[in-house]
């Protein structure tokens, strides 16, 4: 029998749960862990996700035995999502009371992942959160929450609905996104967030945005696939039929991943 192709292995990195409620029997343990839907939406298309346990630079395991590079070397292409807001630090201003739930470990080992990546030519997608991580990597900043700074009066974050709220975005004139959906000039998006990004990070360029001019897609105007979207495609399936497909996004970033074997 002929040895089959190997497939790509997809990185996703954790959402890190540090308060574990009593019921679920964790008692003053962490939990990473990762909610189905991308992992299955990837394994869907033909790659084989692998979920990234965090490194963290005080953790009792030794640096030493495994680092960044590890992931970087043994996996094709990486999918940062969703979850806590980044710490303003990060980007150069300080925390205000408009600002939720942050992880300074995600932060750092996230943007260690993400330049780690970008540094050897591959591909990463990056989802709500991860559009924002990579749009801070690159120099840029971030509302730290859109209503509060006055940047639309528009909520682009309802809980009570959470993926069962969207919005309209309109893509950008022959831009990346408009070519692999073949020349729309419009889609009907999930939206879960209520920050965005403030200043263009460098060597990013606009690929959509909402109508009230939130920034809701960047791409890296260099590298081969760094593509970040404010919507979660992972959201987009049988129950919204009018929501943008997620295959053409999804199948450009493994196609990427796969030239990679």
């Amino acid at each position: 029998m002929p040895d089959q192709p190997r497939k790509s292995l997809i990185g996703l990195s954790p959402r890190i749960l540090r308060r574990v409620p009593r019921e679920l029997g964790f008692r003053d343990k962490t939990l990473q862990y990762l909610e189905q839907s991308m992992a299955h939406c990837v394994m869907r298309l033909g790659a084989v996700a692998v979920m990234i346990p965090t490194i963290e630079h005080s953790s009792d395991i030794g640096r030493w035995e495994v680092a960044t590079e590890d992931y970087v070397n043994g996996l094709d292409g990486l999918i940062l999502q969703g979850g806590a807001d980044i710490d303003p630090t990060v980007y150069g201003e300080q925390p205000t009371d408009v600002i939720g739930p942050t992880d300074a470990v995600r932060d750092q080992f996230e943007l260690e992942l993400l330049r780690g990546f970008a540094a050897a030519g591959k591909p990463v997608l990056g989802v709500c959160r991860g559009m924002q991580l990579i749009n801070v990597a690159y120099g840029g900043t971030l509302y730290q929450d859109l209503e509060a700074a006055g940047a639309t009066q528009f909520q682009h974050r309802l809980p009570d609905l959470y993926d069962e709220h969207a919005h309209e975005v309109n893509f950008t004139e022959g831009g990346w996104l408009q070519s692999i959906y073949r020349g729309a000039k419009e889609a009907r998006v999930t939206s879960i967030h209520h920050q965005g990004v403030r200043a263009l990070g460098r060597d990013l360029v606009i690929d959509a945005t909402s109508p009230d001019g939130v920034i809701e897609a960047v791409r890296h105007r260099e590298h081969p696939f760094i593509v970040g979207v404010q919507w979660h495609p992972e959201f987009h399936d049988a129950r919204f039929p009018g929501l943008l497909p997620t295959e053409p996004l999804v199948k450009a970033f493994l196609k990427t991943a796969s030239q990679r074997l």
